[in-house]
């Protein structure tokens, strides 16, 4: 005996109806998934210089949350673009553009502290943690967060440029490693470098 063709009809919608269903269900995972990538890990102690607390990095742009650089230090909370060539010049541009009115066009200060000697408004800018902290929180006076003016990564690109200005005793830069303080040099102003030299911000593209 065969079925009634409204009964057919009737199942074809509901086998309709539920696909779009499932469909719209696992777009939604999905969807969720790629936020949960966003999601920041670490346990090191990142934290507002001003009120100490613990900052949230749900607040950054959505943009640049997913490097291996910016994986690499909430893993360790050393700046893996120290003295790399390639993320010195990015962060150089950067700086230039969203500091130096403030900090100088050498970190030597202006209307805000200088950054390019061994003396510290907030002494845990010696760290690369506590740097981070003060760019991405703020601090006092003019220095507002900067979590919506940048992207994390671009702070990272900052920190290495504002690092290699620094002029003063290598015994006072925690940041650098034993071999960077075994070649550290003084910036040298005027100082250029190749339009793309090889290391971890040149696989990331202009």
């Amino acid at each position: 005996m065969t079925a009634p063709k409204n009964s057919s009809k009737q199942r074809e919608k509901l086998v309709k109806k539920r696909t779009k269903k499932m469909a719209a269900i696992v777009a939604f995972g999905v969807t969720a998934f790629g936020y949960a990538a966003f999601a920041v890990e670490t346990s090191l102690p990142f934290h507002n210089m001003i009120t100490g607390v613990p900052l949230n990095f749900d607040d950054a742009l959505p943009e640049g949350r997913n490097t291996d650089g910016l994986r690499k230090f909430f893993q360790t909370g050393q700046n893996p673009y120290n003295e790399d060539k390639s993320c010195l010049k990015k962060g150089e541009q950067i700086f230039l553009s969203a500091c130096s009115g403030c900090h100088g066009h050498l970190g030597e200060g202006k209307i805000g502290p200088g950054l390019n000697d061994a003396y510290w408004t907030y002494p845990d800018n010696e760290t690369d943690v506590g740097f981070f902290s003060t760019i991405f929180g703020g601090a006092q006076a003019s220095m507002g967060p900067q979590y919506q003016n940048l992207t994390m990564d671009e702070m990272l690109k900052v920190m290495s440029w504002v690092r290699h200005l620094y002029k003063d005793d290598v015994g006072h830069a925690p940041w650098l490693t034993d071999e960077q303080k075994k070649n550290y040099k003084p910036y040298a102003h005027g100082e250029t470098f190749p339009d793309d030299p090889p290391g971890r911000c040149a696989a990331q593209g202009k």
